[in-house]
């Protein structure tokens, strides 16, 4: 009798483990022609803006030069973001929300049953924990670059309104670009059981809002760390170069997520980047963001057959 491969269990089809060998061998392999193809793809759109920012940065690093000062930019800006995704990293989650705060709900719970009502909301009050330590995590940078530098003004690091309608029709092409992959991804046998993070979305509509409403908050937050903060720190220094620095971390807190999803992460945060840079606001970005996440919630729970079927659970 011939041997079955190593590592395959005899109980397992060929087939199966043949489709399990492809999807390990192929599937790693799919992020590098989708980079090929997408990135020349940015390049085209966004390359007038990538120019101007180019030889804005020359134009200012010069300027230094010549009066003999040294940039302290980079600096300030990568130490804090540095810091502010390792606090996240180690307080900003579940374990620490299990370990610290989770003991004093429970302490508070019996004295107020009816507004904490800890049994039915447990997780939720997980994720309202993670999403308060982003929001927070990811607007305190604004102060620290107040303090550093008094001279220049917040509102440029993506907040002015000024021209948004001008750019609206970027955000339509964004998602006709977007949406098609989105809905391919949907399809991926991990991502029905990664989305929603709160499991408990299906149990009510108000689960679901709650939940969309964290969501968001900490997305806008997110888009004024990466795409207001970091950039508007990094362009003077870095030219484009501060898109490409800033979508490196912006990949990497996506690690854990799906596979595929994770490798997006890199052509969305220079789309994303670029698009900031062009419209100098993170809005359009911001709802970019919001309309792919709560569809990918919607989809998650639609292909399931679990969508709400009451607002209040029971």
């Amino acid at each position: 009798m011939t041997a079955l491969p190593a590592r395959v269990s005899p109980s397992v089809p060929l087939v199966a483990a043949g489709f399990d060998w492809m999807e390990l061998a192929i599937k790693p392999l799919l992020p590098i022609p989708a980079l090929l193809l997408v990135i020349p793809a940015l390049w085209w759109f966004f390359r007038e803006t990538w120019r101007e920012l180019d030889d804005s940065s020359t134009a200012w690093r010069n300027q230094l030069a010549a009066e003999g000062r040294s940039d302290y930019r980079p600096l300030v800006a990568l130490v804090t973001a540095a810091l502010v995704l390792t606090l996240q990293e180690y307080y900003g989650g579940r374990q620490y929300f299990d370990q610290a705060i989770h003991p004093l709900l429970v302490r508070w719970a019996p004295a107020h049953p009816k507004t904490i009502q800890l049994a039915k909301y447990d997780e939720l009050y997980g994720f309202g924990w993670w999403a308060v330590t982003r929001v927070i995590g990811y607007v305190a940078p604004l102060g620290v670059w107040r303090i550093a530098f008094p001279e220049e003004s917040i509102l440029d690091m993506g907040f002015r309104t000024r021209d948004f309608f001008k750019h609206a029709w970027i955000y339509g092409l964004f998602l006709a670009v977007v949406l098609p992959a989105m809905l391919l991804v949907s399809r991926q046998p991990d991502f029905g059981s990664y989305y929603p993070f709160y499991k408990e979305s299906s149990r009510s509509w108000f689960d679901f809002l709650c939940w969309e409403a964290m969501y968001f908050a900490q997305f806008f937050a997110l888009e004024v760390f990466f795409r207001g903060f970091i950039l508007g720190a990094l362009r003077k220094s870095f030219g484009s170069g501060a898109i490409f620095a800033m979508a490196v971390p912006y990949c990497m807190i996506h690690y854990g997520k799906p596979f595929l999803e994770a490798n997006g992460a890199i052509i969305a945060g220079i789309a994303l980047g670029s698009l900031s840079m062009k419209t100098k606001s993170i809005y359009q970005g911001f709802f970019v963001h919001i309309t792919v996440a709560a569809l990918m919630d919607w989809l998650s729970l639609w292909h399931r057959h679990t969508l709400p079927t009451t607002f209040w659970s029971h």
